[in-house]
């Protein structure tokens, strides 16, 4: 168990990168699972169908086949993932920046599969707004995008917090595939780095590396835990 001390700053930079990593991918996801969202429910067909087939596709398929698409396809079509470089953002998260573009494959994977996950939760929050409320607005002469706005959306996303919740919660979890394809200095490339390179016992690592993403995930599952019970205790 000494590992846990004399590698300390190691499991601590590691934990400190799976968070950037969950921390953006968690922001894309829920940006582009509300897009996709606001397709799957749109009265024009085609951009109905649009979602729905990329709800079906990306829900249906491992992410670890995202995860390679990522890691080997991009650079095939000779796409680095340069636009992820946001000025100021690259600065708070520095692996935007870097010349490697594992990490922004791995993030783009991420938001890719989790924003399916998220686009549901949030559709099943619109299908807990009661439909005479949108009917009533479309009565008023209000557009489907006012009505989103202004009357389903605001009452959706309090339905959807606990689902939402639980996507996050498993995103950082399958997280820990980023490590496997070219992200160095994660949790998972840190379990790799300190059992293969350096010879540590494999036990004591994979509790170091349990307890990250525990500190991340147990507070967050408790959270959502109270979240529910006060909006039981409202109904």
């Amino acid at each position: 168990m000494n590992v846990l001390i004399d590698k300390f700053d190691v499991f601590a930079g590691g934990f400190w990168l799976t968070l950037q990593i969950c921390i953006l991918a968690a922001i894309g996801a829920l940006v582009l699972g509300a897009i996709v969202a606001v397709l799957r429910i749109s009265p024009v067909p085609p951009l109905r169908a649009l979602g729905t087939s990329y709800v079906n596709v990306f829900r249906n398929m491992p992410l670890t086949v995202v995860m390679f698409f990522a890691a080997f396809g991009l650079p095939a079509l000779g796409s680095n993932a340069d636009f992820l470089r946001i000025p100021v953002i690259d600065s708070l998260f520095t692996r935007l920046g870097t010349d490697l573009p594992y990490f922004r494959f791995a993030l783009i994977a991420l938001v890719l599969y989790t924003a399916a996950f998220v686009c549901e939760a949030l559709r099943s929050g619109v299908n807990a707004v009661p439909a005479g409320q949108a009917e009533a607005a479309r009565s008023l002469g209000l557009t489907f995008g006012q009505n989103l706005r202004h009357v389903v959306l605001p009452q959706s996303w309090q339905a959807s917090v606990v689902p939402l919740g639980s996507v996050i919660i498993a995103m950082i979890k399958n997280s820990a595939l980023a490590g496997f394809f070219g992200v160095v200095g994660d949790l998972s490339a840190t379990a790799d780095q300190l059992t293969g390179a350096e010879g540590y016992a494999f036990v004591p690592v994979a509790i170091g590396i349990s307890l990250g993403y525990l500190i991340m995930t147990v507070p967050l599952g408790a959270l959502l835990d109270r979240i529910e019970k006060r909006q039981a205790v409202a109904r």
